[in-house]
């Protein structure tokens, strides 16, 4: 077995390679391998505490995992994936243990999906379960959602390019002080979604009071070739929260979504102990559709 590869950057001429290699596995798999912070990560060029790893049988791609170690408190996180004509051969433990390796043996891995082979796999590497992200659903063909209301003195608008990405990050970074992925967006994260063929700011939906400090915001993702509508990210600041802002964006935005883009199905993350927000999200009609894991090994 050829050994692993890491590299700091993945060339231009390597990105397609290894983006083949992530649609086999979901075609696959039924799920991406890879987060879509993954795939920006790889495309983007070099990344600060981010690196890739790429395993060859010969010249073919036949495994590929990014370790991204930029949270200052948790271990590096890690996804992987293994061409799903190449599995059973040991690629995935040897990508595993590579992993392993660079982490210090502090690593924390998502198994998208949390089918029967990378659970056993991330036993093998000695990672216990320890999160599970939940994807719910619901149709949107019946939504039958009163129109919001909002808190007295709200107003909602669009989100205007240009003029809101620096007020954005600070409420983002506020809302989600407790969430380590979703609170750490920086300016070129969001340039980054802001740059890719889904993003309509006409989607991304503001919650600011008479002064015009933000309070809170829904933004939703479509998804065009699944025809899935998305609670992308959800956000209230700590200032609004159980005020009924949360829930009056999500109904908007749902809406939006019902309406305005005539999508049949509407998706979201959530985690599964996040009980407040579940039992909001059940009680609007969503329902578990699959769940991510991650495990993580024990310090």
């Amino acid at each position: 077995m050829s050994d692993v590869l890491v590299v700091d950057e993945v060339t231009p001429d390597v990105v397609p390679e290894v983006e083949a290699l992530l649609d086999a596995g979901a075609e696959v798999d039924g799920q991406p391998a890879v987060s879509e912070q993954g795939r920006l990560q790889l495309r983007g060029g070099r990344r600060e505490g981010v690196r890739h790893l790429l395993l060859r049988d010969g010249r073919a791609l036949v495994g590929y995992a990014q370790l991204e170690d930029t949270d200052p408190v948790e271990a590096p996180a890690s996804e992987m994936v293994v061409h799903p004509s190449h599995r059973g051969q040991g690629y995935g433990r040897a990508l595993g243990t590579e992993l392993l390796n660079l982490s210090g043996r502090r690593l924390r891995l998502w198994a998208h999906g949390g089918h029967p082979a990378a659970r056993h796999l991330a036993q093998t590497l000695g990672l216990t379960l320890f999160r599970e992200l939940r994807q719910m659903r619901r149709s949107l063909a019946d939504l039958d959602l009163p129109e919001p209301t909002f808190p007295e003195g709200v107003r909602v608008r669009s989100f205007v390019p240009g003029q809101d990405e620096a007020a954005w990050l600070e409420l983002n970074a506020e809302a989600f002080a407790h969430h380590p992925e979703q609170g750490s967006l920086t300016r070129r994260d969001l340039a980054d979604r802001m740059a890719e063929p889904w993003f309509d700011p006409g989607g991304f939906f503001l919650a600011e009071d008479t002064s015009g400090t933000l309070l809170g915001f829904h933004w939703t993702k479509v998804h065009s070739a699944e025809r899935l509508g998305e609670v992308y990210v959800l956000g209230v600041s700590p200032r609004a929260q159980g005020s009924g802002l949360g829930k009056a964006l999500t109904v908007l935005g749902l809406r939006h979504l019902a309406r305005d883009r005539a999508l049949p199905t509407a998706m979201l993350y959530v985690d599964a102990d996040n009980t407040a927000a579940v039992t909001v999200y059940e009680r609007l009609g969503f329902h578990v559709h699959e769940k991510d894991l991650m495990y993580r090994t024990e310090h």
